[in-house]
C-alpha cells in the first residue's frame, strides 16, 4: 500500500548530470525511470517536474551578460531537453507517459493545463511537466510548487543529493545535523536552502508538504513510498 496516492515528484537537473557533471548522464537518467516506473506500478498518481541545471540556468547566464528574460527561456528549453529524455527512458520499459510543456511547442509536447495532467494520471500515465511556469523569474523550485497545488498532490517529493534537510549544508559543514521534520516557517527563519522562499511560500499557503530524500541512492524512491522514515517532511 503506498503512502501516498498522488505525488509530485521534483527531480534536480543537476543530479541528472551524475557523473559526467553536466548534460545528461544515461545511467542516472535509466536508474530515475527505474524508481519511477517502481512506484507507478505500485499505483501511484505521478507527476515530475525536472530541473534544467545540468544544462542551463538562466540566473547564472544572466550574470554572465545574458539578457535575464532569454536565459531563463533557455533554462525553461534545458527543462523540456530532460524532461524528453525522461520520457524516453520511461517508455523503453514500457511505462506510459506523457510531455506537458508550460509554453507551446507541438509536437514536442502538449500545452500544459491542469485538468489534461489529471486525466492522464488518472488513465495510469506519468506526466512530466516541463517549461517551469512558463515565465522568466521563476525557478523550477516555483514551478513545481505550482505544479504540484494545481494537481492536488497529496505531497511533493523532492529528490536530491541530500538525504533530508539539515542545519546546514552537510557538504561543506559536516557538524550540521538533519531534521527528521521542520515547518515552513522555520525554515523561512532559519533561512535554509529547501527551496527558493516564493515556492516555500506557495506550499505553506495551500498546505502541500515537501518531502526532501536522497534520489540518487538506487530504491528510496519506493522506500518513501512504503513510509520509510529517510528523508525530512516540511510541513505546516
Amino acid at each position: 500500500m503506498a503512502r501516498f496516492k498522488r505525488i509530485l515528484l521534483k527531480l534536480s537537473g543537476e543530479s541528472l548530470a551524475g557523473k559526467l557533471g553536466y548534460g545528461i548522464d544515461v545511467e542516472r537518467l535509466n536508474e530515475y525511470a527505474r524508481q519511477v516506473k517502481e512506484i507507478h506500478d505500485m499505483g501511484v498518481q505521478i507527476g515530475i517536474v525536472i530541473g534544467g541545471g545540468n544544462i542551463f540556468r538562466g540566473l547564472q547566464g544572466a550574470g554572465k551578460g545574458f539578457d535575464r528574460v532569454k536565459g531563463d527561456q533557455m533554462g525553461m528549453c534545458a527543462t523540456v531537453i530532460n524532461s524528453l529524455g525522461l520520457s524516453s527512458a520511461l517508455g523503453a520499459i514500457g511505462c506510459k507517459n506523457r510531455v506537458l510543456t508550460a509554453i507551446r511547442m507541438e509536437p514536442v509536447g502538449e500545452f500544459y493545463s491542469k485538468w489534461k495532467a489529471i486525466e492522464a494520471m488518472e488513465r495510469g500515465e506519468v506526466v512530466i511537466m516541463s517549461g517551469g511556469t512558463g515565465q522568466p523569474y521563476f525557478t523550477t523550485d516555483t514551478g513545481s510548487s505550482l505544479r504540484g497545488v494545481e494537481i492536488e498532490a497529496d505531497v511533493m517529493l523532492k529528490g536530491t543529493r541530500v538525504d533530508g534537510v539539515y542545519t546546514a549544508d552537510p557538504e561543506k559543514d559536516p557538524s550540521a545535523t538533519k531534521f527528521h521534520d521542520i515547518t515552513y516557517d522555520e525554515v523561512v527563519e532559519r533561512k535554509l536552502k529547501v527551496m527558493d522562499l516564493s515556492a516555500i511560500v506557495m506550499c505553506n499557503d495551500n498546505n502541500l508538504p515537501i518531502y526532501v530524500f536522497n534520489m540518487d541512492i538506487p530504491g528510496n524512491l519506493k522506500k518513501v513510498m512504503e513510509g520509510e522514515e529517510i528523508g525530512t517532511l516540511v510541513h505546516k
